[in-house]
């Protein structure tokens, strides 16, 4: 925990890898599952501020051809699309499952195949991690550059996040594994070579920084920031909602709070920002337990009148969606 971008509370507990006798440290790298998603999105509006691209950008002006029409930049960043979800759409087609898939594989995959969308474009939100896989193709055309070499250059070096990095193949040999909730290693399957909605690793303290940068404009200009942290789905009455690749919480006393949790096979991860207060919250973890996201969503009332206001059980809602899924 941290206000002010100083470090209020900081511990590391465990090992990461059961199997063996070493312990977690500070530069220990997690696997941020769908957190990742904030660094896409922002990755993606830097193109939108070089006016590289545009929000109202069609899918099919990058991927000549796409078979479903009317979607745009937009909606890939606020789950609006209505594609459906790359995780079981995969699996779905007869994939081998003892080959990894790539990013272009899914993509070829929606041509072959055409899988039914979920919902006509812009109707309704429907999280999909289709969205963002599609993202980081897009930042790839546009920039050139392979979606691991771009996040390196324009994000992690620039905010010096030595222990951040997007995972390919190349690193699973020095990646730290994760465990089930009994503590039984997690092998990697056939999707851990796809990105941009997850495959991010990094640590509490490179996580500090980003949520630093956000405030400063360093990155993005404070306009497209503030559409980031807008709602823009609200088909549904309640306190949840999503921006541009976060989550958001409004909260009926117009306090809110912008967050990403996630979920990667026995990684956790929650992020937090309360912004009246610049508090930032932070907790990863690689032998999967839902407490992570519990004990994240109740730290918020240490700093304000947040989720205390609620019924307790709501400490655990929408966080499940935030996974990835799988076979």
């Amino acid at each position: 925990m941290a206000k002010d971008g100083e470090v209020l509370y900081e511990k590391y507990v465990g090992r990461p890898d059961l199997r063996k006798k070493d312990t977690i440290t500070e530069t220990t790298s997690f696997h941020l599952a769908s957190t990742g998603k904030t660094f896409t999105a922002m990755a993606t509006l830097q193109l939108v501020q070089q006016q590289k691209i545009s929000l109202t950008d069609t899918i099919n002006k990058f991927f000549p051809g796409f078979p479903y029409a009317g979607i745009t930049v937009e909606m890939l960043l606020n789950h609006r699309s209505g594609l459906p979800n790359y995780v079981y759409f995969i699996y779905n087609s007869g994939w081998d499952t003892h080959k990894m898939a790539s990013n272009d594989d899914m993509l070829r995959i929606l041509y072959q195949y055409k899988p039914p969308i979920n919902y006509p474009p812009g109707k309704r939100f429907s999280y999909s991690n289709t969205n963002y896989a599609l993202l980081a193709m897009i930042i790839e055309k546009v920039s050139g550059m392979k979606f691991p070499e771009y996040m390196q250059k324009h994000l992690f070096d620039p905010l010096q996040m030595k222990n951040t990095f997007v995972f390919t193949l190349k690193d699973t040999a020095t990646a730290i594994p994760s465990f089930n909730q009994s503590g039984h290693f997690w092998d990697y399957d056939f999707l851990d070579a796809t990105y941009g909605a997850k495959n991010i690793y990094s640590t509490p303290r490179d996580l500090l920084k980003w949520d630093q940068a956000l405030y400063s404009g360093q990155l993005i200009r404070q306009s497209l920031l503030d559409s980031a942290f807008s709602p823009y789905s609200f088909e549904k009455p309640g306190i949840e909602n999503y921006g541009y690749g976060w989550r958001l919480k409004l909260l009926p006393n117009n306090k809110k709070v912008i967050y990403h949790y996630g979920k990667w096979h026995g990684f956790n991860a929650a992020f937090a920002r309360l912004t009246d207060e610049k508090v930032t919250i932070i907790i990863l973890g690689n032998r999967f337990t839902k407490a992570i996201y519990r004990s994240a969503n109740q730290c918020f009332d240490i700093f304000g009148n947040y989720l205390k206001q609620f019924d307790p059980n709501s400490a655990e809602n929408n966080t499940e969606h935030d996974e990835e899924g799988g076979k």
